[in-house]
């Protein structure tokens, strides 16, 4: 396995430089295959052998909607509606990325064992809390 769940070293360092603004910027998330080298320092999005190829699946993955930005227990944190590919696939993990700014990488997500889908697989995230959101800024 090379996917290690993170969010990117880059991520960080961008954001006191206003490079991202989840609410307005188109963020996207890639599934890839576990074949994929993903971890803190990957930067940007970039379509590899590794992504996920399937029919129905459309290289750079679909758009996160639904996202919002809270604060609770000095933590902000950012979730987003669980994301839906229409393909029947395998995915191991996935990067989730900022289309706006040139494909930045903000978070990787490693499933913890390739994840089967027959029609349509959905990315379930985790409640929207400081303790538990798909992202985490303490």
């Amino acid at each position: 396995m090379a996917l290690t769940q993170t969010m990117t070293t880059s991520f960080k360092a961008e954001l006191p430089q206003a490079v991202h603004n989840l609410l307005t910027d188109t963020i996207q998330m890639a599934l890839y295959t576990s074949d994929a080298t993903l971890d803190a320092s990957t930067t940007t999005y970039a379509f590899t052998a590794n992504e996920v190829v399937a029919a129905g699946y459309t290289a750079g993955g679909v758009v996160l909607t639904g996202a919002t930005i809270n604060t609770a227990n000095n933590v902000a944190y950012i979730s987003f509606d669980n994301p839906v590919f229409n393909a029947a696939l395998t995915a191991r993990g996935a990067l989730i990325y900022n289309v706006t700014a040139g494909g930045k990488s903000i978070a990787v997500l490693d499933f913890g064992a390739d994840k089967i889908s027959n029609a349509t697989f959905t990315v379930t995230f985790p409640a929207n809390t400081s303790n538990s959101a798909v992202l985490r800024i303490a």
